[in-house]
């Protein structure tokens, strides 16, 4: 008998004198979370975004949907980027104001191709006000995984107050489980023993996050 066989014996033993039980898996246990944690306006949803994507060392603007283009080329400018990644799916418009050279995601890109990329634009699938979490999803707006997540500098545009939602589980309810989904709470980070904090090591050193209102 393999030890496989001998664990699933054990189990069917222990298990032997239980009752079957057809409940299916989300109705077998009551789980009265809270959605969200007390009551707040929209725009108090989406300073507490704020706040909390600052608090984590993401570098947060705002601006409206017009000037969002001249928003993204002044970022770009200021971080010196001569090359920019954008997802297949980007609206042009977001660019129009920046004579960066723009390469077009594609799969066919090697890491190397990537890490000479300076910078990354992307839309985003939700934003979460309570954890201050971007998630994306892969969608054409936001590319693939590694295209955000090999470049140094990550442009993250999100729609306000359409596209953030207070709380995880209002956020879980937006996305597809079956997508390549990122969750990104500030640019990559971690820390030694010693408590030193290293950015950069797993994903972009720097984030930024456009909170555009309007259309």
């Amino acid at each position: 008998m393999s030890s496989r066989d001998l664990i699933l014996a054990r189990v069917r033993r222990a298990l032997a004198d239980v009752p079957q039980d057809d409940t299916p898996y989300d109705q077998a246990f009551a789980r009265p979370y809270l959605r969200e944690h007390g009551h707040r306006s929209v725009e108090e949803t989406v300073d507490l975004l704020a706040e909390n994507l600052a608090d984590y060392r993401a570098l947060v603007h705002r601006c409206t949907a017009g000037e969002l283009a001249a928003t993204i080329a002044r970022l770009l400018a200021e971080r010196g980027s001569a090359a920019v990644s954008v997802p297949t799916g980007l609206d042009p418009r977001w660019l129009a104001a920046t004579e960066v050279t723009q390469v077009p995601d594609s799969a066919m890109d090697t890491p190397d191709e990537l890490d000479r990329v300076d910078s990354v634009v992307t839309a985003c699938a939700v934003a979460i006000a309570e954890t201050g979490t971007i998630v994306l999803d892969g969608s054409p707006d936001q590319g693939r995984r590694r295209t955000t997540l090999v470049p140094d500098h990550h442009i993250c545009v999100v729609r306000v107050p359409d596209q953030v939602v207070s709380s995880v589980p209002q956020g879980l309810e937006r996305v597809d489980p079956a997508r390549p989904l990122t969750w990104i709470s500030g640019p990559s980070a971690t820390s030694d023993i010693e408590l030193d904090r290293v950015e950069g090591v797993h994903g972009p050193r720097t984030l930024e996050v456009v909170l555009v209102s309007g259309e």
